[in-house]
Parts: C-alpha cells; sequence; structure tokens
C-alpha cells in the first residue's frame, strides 16, 4: 500500500509562475545564507573555532548532553503547542528576544544553569519553528507538521561554518520514510546535541558569562527561526506548485552556491 506523503495544509493559494517561483526560492537562499551571521559573531566574542568548544566542557556533560537533548525533543514540542494556545504568536523578534533573556540567566548560573535551561530553549526554539509553519499556512497540531519541524534541528547549527551546500536535511522527509516520532528523535539528537554543546560552552566562557549567554541564545533563536522559515517556505512552494520539494532543491541549491 503507497503511503500519502502529502502534507496537511491550512490554505490552497494559487500555483505560482515561475518568475514567482525563481523570486520565491532567490528569497529562501538569501534567507539561508544569512541565517548564521549571528553565530559568526558568538564564535568572535567567545574566540576559537566551534569545533574546539566541546573540548571546554566536562565529560560527565559530555555524556549526559545526548540524553539530555532527545528528552527535550520529547517533551517541548507539547510545551511550546500549550503555550501558542494561550499566547498568541509574537514577532520573530520577540521569540528572540525571549531566547536571549533566557540565555543570560543560564550564562549567570554557569555550566549548571546553562545545563538546567536546554528544555525551556528548546521548547522556545520550538514555539518559533511552530510559528513559522503557521506563517506558512501549516498546521503545527498535525503530527506531520511535528515532523517537520524536529528536522529543522537537522540542520548544521549556528556555530558551524556552512558553504551553503549542507542542504540534504531540506530534502529529508519523515513522511516519506515513513519514521515514527520516536525514530526520528532518535536521528535528530545527536546532531541538535553537537549544537547545543556549542552552546553550552559559549555560554561558560569565563568572565563573559551573562554576555555570552545571551548572545549565543540570540544566536541559536535566530538560526533556527530562519531554517524554519526556508523548510517550510520551500514546503509551501512545492504544495503551491503541486511538485516535490526534490525537484525544487537543486533549483535552490544553485542559488546558494553562486557568488554573491
Amino acid at each position: 500500500m503507497r503511503m500519502d506523503t502529502r502534507l496537511p495544509v491550512v490554505t490552497r493559494r494559487p500555483k505560482p509562475s515561475d518568475a514567482d517561483t525563481e523570486a520565491r526560492l532567490a528569497d529562501l537562499a538569501r534567507r539561508y545564507r544569512g541565517a548564521s551571521g549571528p553565530g559568526l559573531q558568538v564564535l568572535n566574542l567567545v574566540g576559537g573555532q566551534a569545533e574546539n568548544l566541546l573540548e571546554r566542557l566536562p565529560d560527565t556533560i559530555k555524556d549526559r548532553l545526548e540524553g539530555a537533548t532527545a528528552a527535550a525533543l520529547t517533551s517541548a514540542y507539547g510545551a511550546a503547542a500549550w503555550s501558542r494556545g494561550r499566547v498568541p504568536d509574537q514577532a520573530p523578534w520577540l521569540n528572540t528576544a525571549v531566547a536571549t533573556a533566557l540565555g543570560a540567566a543560564g550564562g549567570f548560573g554557569g555550566l549548571p544553569g546553562a545545563m538546567a535551561e536546554i528544555p525551556v530553549t528548546v521548547t522556545v526554539l520550538f514555539r518559533a519553528i511552530q510559528a513559522q509553519a503557521a506563517d506558512h499556512g501549516f498546521d503545527p497540531a498535525e503530527d506531520a507538521i511535528r515532523r517537520e519541524a524536529t528536522l529543522v534541528f537537522a540542520a548544521a547549527g549556528p556555530l558551524s561554518r556552512d558553504d551553503g551546500s549542507n542542504t540534504a536535511f531540506l530534502a529529508a522527509r519523515a513522511t516519506i520514510t515513513g519514521a515514527t516520532l520516536q525514530a526520528l528523535i532518535a536521528r535528530v539528537a545527536p546532531r541538535l546535541s553537537l549544537a547545543l554543546g556549542q552552546k553550552l560552552a559559549a555560554q561558560t566562557v569565563p568572565v563573559l558569562g551573562a554576555v555570552a549567554g545571551a548572545a549565543t541564545n540570540y544566536a541559536y533563536t535566530s538560526y533556527y527561526q530562519e531554517i524554519a522559515a526556508v523548510r517550510f517556505g520551500l514546503l509551501r512552494l512545492a504544495d503551491d506548485r503541486g511538485e516535490p520539494v526534490e525537484a525544487l532543491l537543486p533549483r535552490l541549491e544553485r542559488m546558494l552556491s553562486a557568488p554573491g
């Protein structure tokens, strides 16, 4: 029996012309390229390279990180949805501001505070991602959209240098593979735990404390918000055109690899 891989949508829009399609892809490429900008500023702030940040963490923290990340991915989506049911979606800058304040508090509390802050930060990130899904006409309450939102965290992370070619996560489709949510979380958690480990290390840089915590959360919220906009924007465009994402991805990748 063939699985229906179409995503549920809230609204239907007219099929875009080729010119409009190119314009929308160009905007997605621009947002993708700019997503890591704040992360690079964090690296300049804390010094060193992203690859070396994890070495600053104690082994006991590194051993717990993947499990804590998987637990956060399991519980945070529902918490984010619960908050959206009580407080309407806000402008992206406000999501970033809330996460920035949380990062400052976590950084001020040192490594224990930063570690305890992870579930809260993942909840804020999921809320920002859910808002992007809704903004593009998808229903975050749908299981398929939860999978798509979780796959946003399969991106490289804001502190990883990306030449624009790391777009495999855009092609990954949980609805096609038929993966259960827990299997998807098990796949995404190692990638996100590396990114969160870099965040923890940056937050606990001596002297900087709360400043580094605020800066890292600003960078992470900005990054995943933009990546979610790219992911759901591409899904929306594919749905509007009645084409699979895989048909549009090569065109987006060509734009990403173009100079400038």
